[in-house]
């Protein structure tokens, strides 16, 4: 008997050691003082703007669709357009030209000219869809020059243009939104709807991904950038259409926190074929693996599971599950519902023998579900969404949403910290990779007011 006591304790002692080792190994990243005389922008409001007068910088793979969009939405006035290119400015403007709207002001010619945009005097909002590395810097000034900014994924790509993002929204008390589409697709929201009505119970867990072969799409790209980008990196430098949805379901910053992140990677050999494929020469130093994986656990003793992979061939995935302690939901690759019987008879939608959260609900079933759970800010706009289009129709639910809040007044659906929070995985996973696979702190970006809401509000 005292042989297994001491056993056990020995096993304890081990554990206690593990634990004790773990906590030296995490790298620290605590947040900054937040600069005096600022405060927190949670639910901002700022004044109402009728009609949304906008500005765009970026006119290649993702700016032309967004004006044309935006041409469809009441209240909005397009009064400038900006890209490197000439051809870029012009095709926006057939764009507007099409839908019956004026002809916006262009600027086009170096990369230096988006500083003329953001200082003119008749723009509320600057929708920024340039390459990634310059997406904070714009960004920034813009609301230096007293705009509102609306930035496409990712937004920020480094912890210093992250605080740099959030301490000037603080400062100038303007809006900053990352164009995070994926967080408005109809499943998600319907799925965020189940879980905000207690459908799923307690989520427990989460996982998202992005997992896209981008060979059909390497060449659109400005100049290489995107391809040189991930040469240069290593880590989940595309998280954000993963990350985000499941964040919301999760209450991030709206009663829990991210605390801490674990990557891993495979071997890079994708990307470095493609190149050789197409141009001959033989990479040796590809810094970004084909599949990267990312744990994150919370405060609150909850934990997320976010993949990258861009060359593998596999079907496009963004994963998204959410496991919670009466229901689970999967988006792919077929969207599913897996319910305690007992949810689904109480529910009224259907009362099936047998059934049983081991399997998805019958197809009948899932369809009831999404319709009864339909999200409230949907409604009205989803057979025109659908019209429009922009990924099935979420790229016109997320414009028209930033716009329906700046024209009443409302805080943004996405802030500043839900930014902070779904970016930092890019700097923080090459850290974590290049420390051997090394725990690394999540910072507070609220610094301090993570649990002043108490969920995500949609407001209307």
């Amino acid at each position: 008997m005292k042989k297994i006591i001491l056993v056990f304790s020995l096993a304890i002692s081990v554990l206690l050691g593990c634990a004790e080792s773990s906590k030296e190994l995490l790298i620290k990243n605590a947040a900054p003082d937040r600069p005096t005389g600022q405060k927190d922008v949670l639910a901002l409001k700022c004044d109402p703007i009728p009609t949304v007068r906008v500005a765009f910088i970026g006119l290649g793979m993702r700016g032309p669709g967004a004006v044309g969009r935006m041409a469809q939405i009441d209240g909005v006035e397009i009064v400038a357009l900006c890209d490197v290119r000439q051809e870029g400015t012009q095709k926006a403007n057939a764009i507007l030209e099409k839908h019956g709207k004026p002809q916006a002001k262009e600027f086009f010619g170096d990369t230096a000219v988006w500083r003329q945009v953001t200082a003119l005097p008749d723009v509320d909002l600057i929708y920024i869809a340039t390459d990634w590395k310059s997406h904070a810097m714009i960004g920034m000034q813009a609301m230096e020059d007293g705009k509102h900014v609306a930035i496409e994924v990712p937004a920020a790509m480094t912890m210093d243009e992250i605080w740099g993002l959030i301490n000037t929204s603080e400062r100038t008390r303007k809006h900053c939104m990352q164009l995070e589409n994926c967080v408005y697709d109809f499943f998600e929201l319907t799925t965020l709807n189940m879980v905000q009505q207690g459908l799923l119970g307690e989520v427990l867990h989460g996982e998202g991904a992005y997992i896209h072969g981008l060979q059909p799409f390497w060449d659109q790209y400005w100049e290489g950038w995107r391809m040189d980008y991930n040469r240069k990196h290593r880590g989940d430098v595309y998280p954000t259409h993963g990350i985000g949805p499941v964040c919301q379901a999760m209450n991030i910053h709206r009663g829990d926190k991210m605390n801490v992140l674990v990557s891993m990677d495979t071997k890079a050999f994708g990307n470095p074929a493609y190149i050789k494929e197409k141009t001959g020469e033989e990479i040796t130093d590809f810094r970004n693996g084909d599949h990267t994986m990312t744990m994150i656990r919370t405060e609150k003793g909850k934990t997320m599971l976010i993949e990258h992979d861009v060359t593998s061939p596999r079907p496009y995935s963004r994963m998204y599950q959410i496991s919670g302690t009466k229901g689970f939901a999967n988006k792919y690759p077929s969207p599913g519902y897996a319910l305690d019987a007992k949810e689904i008879a109480d529910d009224n939608i259907v009362n099936h023998e047998d059934l049983n959260a081991h399997r998805f609900v019958p197809e009948e079933v899932r369809k009831a579900l999404m319709e009864k759970y339909k999200h409230p800010i949907v409604v009205d706009i989803e057979e025109k969404a659908k019209k429009v289009g922009g990924h099935g129709g979420m790229d016109f639910v997320m414009d028209y949403r930033l716009i329906y809040c700046l024209q009443k007044g409302l805080p943004l659906d996405m802030d500043v910290y839900d930014l902070a929070e779904w970016c930092c995985m890019i700097p923080l996973s090459e850290i974590s990779l290049d420390k051997g696979s090394a725990p690394v702190e999540i910072p507070d970006f609220t610094r301090g007011g993570w649990d002043k809401l108490t969920k995500l509000e949609f407001y209307k």
